[in-house]
C-alpha cells in the first residue's frame, strides 16, 4: 500500500495490500452519506491503478458529487423522481448490475442518451422524464425518435437517435425485471425498426502515422506521438492508452518479454510478445521509443509539460488530448476527417492486408469474435489484389489459362 498517495489520487479511493502482496483499490462514500441514503454504493475496483482511477474520476465521484449537490442520486434521483415515471425507471436501471458492470465509457454514453431523452421538453412544458411509463406508447416512442433525429441546429443525428432508443429499450427491460409491478410489460421502444448504416472509419496508414509522430515530436508533444504508435501497433483504445496503460504493463515483472495490453471494454488481456523466436524485435518502432523514454509517473502517456501548480505531469483528459491531436494532424498535413480511432482501424487493416488469419488478428487485437473484428479490419484494394492473384494462380496452375 503506497505510503504517499501520488498526485491525482481520486477522492474516496483507498488502497489495501492483499495476502498475495498486490495492491487492491476500493471506493466508498462516507458513512454519513450511506446512512443518508446515498445511492452510489461502495465498490471494489480491482488491482489495476489506472482502471481504478478512471472509474473513480469518470463515474463514482461525479455521481457522488451530483447526489451531494442535488440530493438526487445519479442524474435522475431515486428519491425525487416519482415512482412509475421515466426518470424513476432510469434511476432503477442505473443501480442495476446490468448498468454498473458496463465499462465506464459505455456508461457515460448511455448517461448522455438517457439524459437527452429525459430533459426533452413536451408541448405542455413538462420534461419527457416526468411522464408515467403507462402513458408512453409505441407511437410516443416513434415521435420521440423523430424529434431526436434533428439536432438543435437543424441537422440530422440519425446515429444518436438510434442509440438513444436502444438504450431506452434496454433500460426499460432491465427495470421491468427489477420492478415488474411498476414497469409495464409492453416495451414501447421495442420493434421500432431502427436502421443505421455507420460511416466507414477513415484509416491512418503507416505513412500517416510516421508523419503524425514526426509532427508531434516537432511540437514537443512526444506523448501524443507515443499514444498514436500504441494505438496503431498494439491496437489499444484511446481511453485505455491515455488513462490506464501503465509502465507496469510494458515488460511486466512476471513477463519481461511482453507488452500487456488490457482492453477494458471487453475485459480481454493480451500479452503481446516483444521478440520473435530468433530474438528479433517485433515492434522496433514503439519499443525503441518506450525504452528511451523518461518515466514521469505511473502512466506511460502523460502530458508533456509539468502542471504549473502541482509541478508534475498530469494524465491527459480525453477532450484536451483530442484537441492537441487535431492540431498535430493539421501540422502534419493529414486529412482532418481521419480521427484518432483511425489508428486502431488502420493497424487492424494492416494485419488483414498482410493476409493474417482471423484467429491471428483476434489474438493481436483482443476481439472476441470475427464479427467484431471485421468492423475494424476493413476490406482494401490490397486484399482484393491478393484475392484476384490467388484466383488467377489457381486457374493457371491447372493449365486452364485465361490470359
Amino acid at each position: 500500500m503506497p505510503r504517499r498517495k501520488p498526485v491525482g489520487w481520486p477522492d474516496l479511493m483507498t488502497a489495501k495490500r492483499l495476502a498475495s502482496g498486490s495492491i487492491a483499490y476500493y471506493w466508498s462514500p462516507p458513512m454519513r452519506a450511506r446512512k443518508a441514503g446515498c445511492p452510489v454504493l461502495p465498490e471494489a475496483l480491482g488491482t489495476d491503478y489506472g482502471a481504478a482511477k478512471q472509474r473513480c474520476d469518470d463515474v463514482l465521484n461525479p455521481h457522488y458529487r451530483s447526489w451531494l449537490a442535488k440530493g438526487e442520486g445519479v442524474e435522475a434521483g431515486t428519491e425525487r423522481a416519482m415512482r412509475g415515471t421515466f426518470d424513476w425507471m432510469v434511476a432503477t436501471y442505473k443501480v442495476s448490475p446490468k448498468y454498473t458492470k458496463l465499462p465506464a465509457e459505455t456508461r457515460s454514453s448511455y448517461d448522455r442518451m438517457l439524459n437527452m431523452v429525459s430533459v426533452l421538453p413536451l408541448k405542455d412544458g413538462r420534461a419527457f422524464g416526468s411522464l408515467t411509463l403507462a402513458s408512453i406508447t409505441p407511437g410516443a416512442a416513434d415521435k420521440l425518435h423523430e424529434r431526436i433525429k434533428v439536432n438543435p441546429k437543424g441537422g440530422e443525428r440519425i446515429r444518436t437517435a438510434v442509440l438513444a432508443m436502444k438504450v431506452c429499450q434496454r433500460a426499460w427491460n432491465v427495470a421491468r425485471r427489477s420492478e415488474p409491478k411498476a414497469v409495464p410489460s409492453d416495451n414501447p421502444f421495442q420493434k421500432m425498426d431502427l436502421a443505421y448504416k455507420a460511416k466507414t472509419t477513415r484509416l491512418f496508414q503507416y505513412d500517416d502515422l510516421q508523419k503524425f509522430v514526426a509532427a508531434a515530436d516537432a511540437a514537443g508533444e512526444q506523448s501524443i506521438g507515443t499514444a498514436a504508435m500504441i494505438a496503431f501497433f498494439w491496437l489499444q483504445r484511446e481511453i485505455d492508452i491515455i488513462g490506464r496503460l501503465a509502465w507496469s504493463h510494458y515488460r511486466p515483472a512476471d513477463a519481461p518479454h511482453v507488452a500487456r495490453i488490457i482492453h477494458h471494454k471487453t475485459g480481454e488481456v493480451v500479452d503481446l510478445p516483444l521478440y520473435d523466436d530468433d530474438g528479433t524485435a517485433l515492434w522496433p518502432d514503439i519499443m525503441h521509443r518506450l525504452d528511451a523514454s523518461d518515466r514521469h509517473g505511473t502512466l506511460i502517456v502523460t502530458r508533456d509539460t509539468a502542471d504549473r501548480f502541482k509541478g508534475v505531469r498530469l494524465p491527459w483528459k480525453k477532450r484536451h488530448f483530442l484537441r492537441h491531436v487535431a492540431k498535430i494532424k493539421t501540422a502534419a498535413g493529414i486529412d482532418p476527417e481521419i480521427k484518432f480511432m483511425g489508428l486502431r482501424h488502420g493497424g487492424n487493416t494492416e494485419g488483414a492486408d498482410a493476409n493474417l488469419s482471423d484467429a491471428q488478428m483476434r489474438a493481436l487485437s483482443g476481439h472476441r469474435t470475427t464479427a467484431a473484428l471485421l468492423r475494424y479490419a476493413q476490406t482494401s484494394t490490397q486484399q482484393r489484389r491478393v484475392g484476384a492473384r490467388l484466383r488467377r494462380n489457381a486457374r493457371t496452375k491447372g493449365g486452364q489459362k485465361s490470359e
